[in-house]
């Protein structure tokens, strides 16, 4: 794993064009990024979380000497992890996931536009097993949700028999394109207590409308904040290339 991870930050940081070749000398590949721009003319809010804004404090454009910002935002704006600790009394905080959960091979799975509840059933329809990290693109990627700043409160969700599976499979980490993956309005927050409660790191509001079902690698961070339950983050996906292909 050590060796992978370090693989993972040479490619990141050689990268810097995106497209590159690398050591096994496979064609090139890009970096897509995943995360959604934080924007209040275009970024939904979870219905009842705080909103967000961003003001300049200084701006060279207006006279200043330096350009300077202040950020206001919850801890669930935009593309973001939920930590064992957002549902789980004793869990870990956003400082506390491991690292290894958050970079690795990960699995896009296409749902169906008229698919609301990622059921068991549903989950059994599509070849996630194996794969030791599970996104799910929904009709949320299809429709534009995460650039319009209406809620949709009929966002595709994962159902708690489908988070049982995924558990019970020993993911690592799960990832979709809304800003939940608990349905809206669920009686009991199940599927988090079921996914966060065997330490498993959810990620909520990918941006996957440029990202095609298949097998990539991910690189999730959030930022580090100290003892809290969540994060903002940065995520970026690029495609596999199977070694001779």
């Amino acid at each position: 794993m050590r060796s992978y991870l370090a693989g993972l930050a040479a490619v990141a940081l050689a990268s810097v064009t995106y497209g590159h070749r690398d050591s096994l000398g496979s064609a090139p590949s890009e970096w897509i990024d995943a995360s959604v721009t934080l924007d209040t003319a275009t970024t939904p809010v979870y219905e009842g979380d705080p909103g967000m804004r961003f003001e300049f404090t200084r701006d060279m454009r207006k006279g200043d000497f330096v350009t300077g910002s202040s950020y206001t935002l919850g801890a669930h704006s935009g593309t973001h992890i939920d930590a064992p600790m957002h549902f789980i009394r004793d869990g870990a905080p956003i400082d506390r996931v491991s690292i290894d959960r958050l970079i690795g091979p990960a699995r896009v799975i296409d749902i169906p536009d008229n698919v609301q509840a990622i059921d068991a059933a549903e989950l059994g329809r599509h070849n996630w097993k194996g794969a030791p990290r599970v996104l799910f693109r929904t009709r949320s990627s299809l429709h534009g949700w995460l650039t319009q700043p209406k809620f949709h409160r009929d966002f595709t969700y994962i159902a708690p028999d489908a988070a049982q599976l995924l558990a019970d499979a020993g993911v690592q980490l799960v990832g979709i394109d809304y800003l939940s993956a608990e349905q809206f309005g669920a009686k009991a927050p199940r599927t988090h207590q079921i996914l966060l409660g065997k330490g498993i790191p959810i990620v909520e509001g990918l941006s996957l409308g440029a990202v095609s079902a298949g097998d990539y690698d991910l690189i999730v961070l959030p930022i580090k904040v100290g003892g809290h339950e969540a994060a903002p983050a940065r995520a970026v996906v690029r495609k596999r290339v199977v070694a001779g292909s």
